[in-house]
């Protein structure tokens, strides 16, 4: 997790997880290894197959501009692709979005100046190659235990992913199809909690 700069309009000064939004480059970058069948139809749910594809590749992009963690396989030829992932190429590396697992999506209320829809990935950091870095738009960026995490300023966005995250360790899914999608969205001034 990282702070986010206290100048910024967007959740000053609160913890979160590296994230952002989806570049066109998104859209047509190869990747290495593609989604796991049981990730791509819970992503596929509420939207189509390419539009789930470039969630994951902007979750491995925003993952390795903000924090300089890979979640890629060494590929030969993956020093090729749109310019928002040209750094990411130039490692040797190309996505490996199998390592990814769908966790929970978040729509902001109607009513803000700044919206998002957004999805929310897990994955084992134990995979993930480099060290913690990134490009400077999250500051203090460490690794943080879920216990220490909820003593941290964070937005509630950030919370209800804390208790997802606790929710898929304590009872993590057996099989395939077996993890309920929490979906997160406010209605007339009020917050609902439902399942996709």
């Amino acid at each position: 997790m990282g702070r986010r700069d206290t100048a910024t309009r967007f959740m000053p000064s609160v913890y979160v997880f590296p994230g952002g939004r989806v570049d066109p480059g998104d859209w047509r970058a190869r990747e290495a290894t593609p989604l796991a069948d049981h990730v791509l139809a819970r992503l596929t749910r509420r939207c189509g197959a390419g539009r789930a594809r470039a969630h994951a590749m902007a979750a491995v992009r925003e993952t390795y501009e903000e924090t300089g963690l890979l979640l890629g396989r060494r590929t030969p030829d993956a020093a090729s692709g749109p310019p928002s992932w040209r750094h990411f190429f130039e490692t040797g590396y190309a996505p490996a979005l199998h390592r990814l697992d769908y966790l929970a999506r978040a729509l902001t209320p109607s009513n803000r100046p700044i919206r998002y829809d957004a999805r929310f990935f897990l994955v084992d950091g134990t995979t993930a190659e480099g060290r913690l870095g990134g490009n400077g738009e999250l500051h203090d960026l460490r690794w943080v235990t879920v216990d220490h995490a909820h003593d941290l300023p964070l937005p509630s966005v950030t919370t209800h992913m804390l208790l997802e995250i606790e929710r898929y360790m304590t009872n993590p899914p057996k099989g395939n199809d077996d993890w309920r999608v929490s979906f997160f969205s406010h209605r007339r001034g009020r917050f609902y909690h439902h399942y996709e």
